[in-house]
């Protein structure tokens, strides 16, 4: 049995122990934690500076306790979220008529209102009540919250596959949609690879078909705006696409802000009142929430807020410069490989990349002997990067260790024996 799976026995102490002690204790436990702060990752923190990692943890305190629940009895974290919602609103381009929620993250943002989520369930069966078993039309790069929503929904997945760039084929997408079909989804940029989709491309399908068109922007939607302020060329991706129903854009990926924290937009109220969930037949009254979970940490919303505000434009133009500008560096670097490439053109922060003449696995294999976070593509099999500005400390040891690896696999031509296998 792996340690994994070793049952594990832990028991509440009859006294409780004293902070300082437990204190000790936490930082112990985290010695074999990521190592981030130097950044040796390759995903799951975005972190910013320790200035916003302050205001972040001091606006978190503030409301540790607060329900977001019950916010017709806190209406300061009302107010906050109002305020993050239309600051959303404007970064995706949509007009007074455009309305949304914060969510825990991606996956309950697109659980809700686009990939096979609620909203767009709701809304299917009032214009088409034949319909048993909704179908959603994607491309095979969207992430896989699309199917968690749908196998949770009822729901089937139509994975279509993309062109030879990676994005997504809308004229495959259009050619997969029957009657059942509901919804389609597309990424801006897709989680392995970090190209954009051809949202534009894709919502005229939507529009010709009368579909909810939902983007996933979960990784680029607050950034990407302040990367085009400073002149990269990012395509439309939300509101400014006539056909988009409804994205989702995570606070705690692109917009630095502490993790359990996204937004999901809709076009107007009308969209996103088909996805509120209603239950009137309860002995405390009626029920009714926007949101999958019921309570929600205040905490999250208001240490959002703060980081928003605390940021502005111009610290996010900031970020948005050093993450590109090591976005060029990490590229430079990886052409100058022998036999490395970067899969596809990626616009934006997340990329992955190959090796000619090699296992890129053994390279992963390699990197992470030496303490790196590697994570794996397995369709192109690749290694996945997202930049953040930590990365700037650690791109050129990073290169260096790239290089040796290849180098060396190259010439030994050994395999890797692990899949590409995402955390859980």
């Amino acid at each position: 049995m792996s340690d994994e799976t070793q049952p594990h026995h832990a028991r509440l102490p009859e006294r409780g122990r004293p902070w300082e002690e437990l204190r000790d204790a936490i930082q112990g436990l985290r010695r074999d934690d990521l190592d981030w702060r130097h950044g040796r990752h390759s995903a799951l923190i975005w972190y910013a500076d320790d200035d916003v990692e302050r205001v972040s943890s001091e606006a978190f305190g503030m409301f540790l306790v607060e329900n977001g629940l019950g916010l017709r009895f806190f209406p300061s974290p009302r107010r906050m979220e109002e305020d993050v919602v239309a600051i959303g609103r404007e970064l995706l381009g949509g007009d007074d008529g455009v309305c949304g929620h914060m969510t825990s993250g991606g996956t309950e943002s697109l659980f809700l209102a686009a990939h096979a989520a609620h909203a767009a369930r709701e809304w299917a069966r009032r214009r088409q009540p034949t319909v048993v078993r909704p179908e959603v039309v994607v491309p095979g790069s969207a992430h896989p919250a699309i199917d968690k929503a749908a196998h949770y929904l009822g729901m089937d997945v139509v994975r279509v596959p993309v062109r030879a760039n990676f994005r997504a084929d809308s004229v495959a997408m259009e050619a997969a949609i029957t009657p059942a079909t509901v919804m389609l989804c597309a990424s801006a940029p897709t989680y392995s690879l970090g190209v954009v989709d051809p949202i534009a491309q894709v919502g005229e399908v939507a529009a010709r078909h009368g579909l909810w068109f939902h983007v996933d922007a979960c990784v680029g939607g607050i950034l990407a705006p302040f990367a085009r302020e400073i002149g990269v060329a990012v395509p439309a991706f939300a509101f400014d696409v006539p056909g988009v129903t409804s994205v989702s854009a995570d606070l705690h990926k692109s917009g630095f802000t502490p993790k359990g924290a996204s937004t999901v937009l809709f076009r107007s109220a009308e969209r996103q009142e088909v996805g509120v969930f209603h239950f009137d037949g309860w002995p405390s009254g009626r029920y009714s929430t926007r949101t999958f979970t019921g309570t929600r940490p205040g905490g999250a919303i208001a240490a959002s807020w703060a980081v928003l505000n605390f940021l502005g434009r111009e610290g996010y133009r900031r970020i948005a410069g050093t993450v590109m500008a090591t976005r060029a560096r990490l590229l430079a670097g990886l052409a100058a490989i022998g036999g490395v490439h970067v899969w596809g053109d990626p616009e934006l922060w997340a990329l992955g990349y190959g090796l000619e003449g090699g296992d890129i696995f053994a390279v992963a294999d390699r990197l992470e002997s030496q303490s790196w976070h590697v994570a794996r593509i397995r369709e192109p099999r690749g290694i996945h990067l997202m930049i953040t500005p930590v990365h700037a400390r650690s791109v050129d040891e990073y290169l260096v260790a790239v290089a040796d690896a290849a180098r060396q696999v190259r010439a030994t031509g050994e395999r890797s024996a692990v899949d590409a296998v995402y955390w859980s």
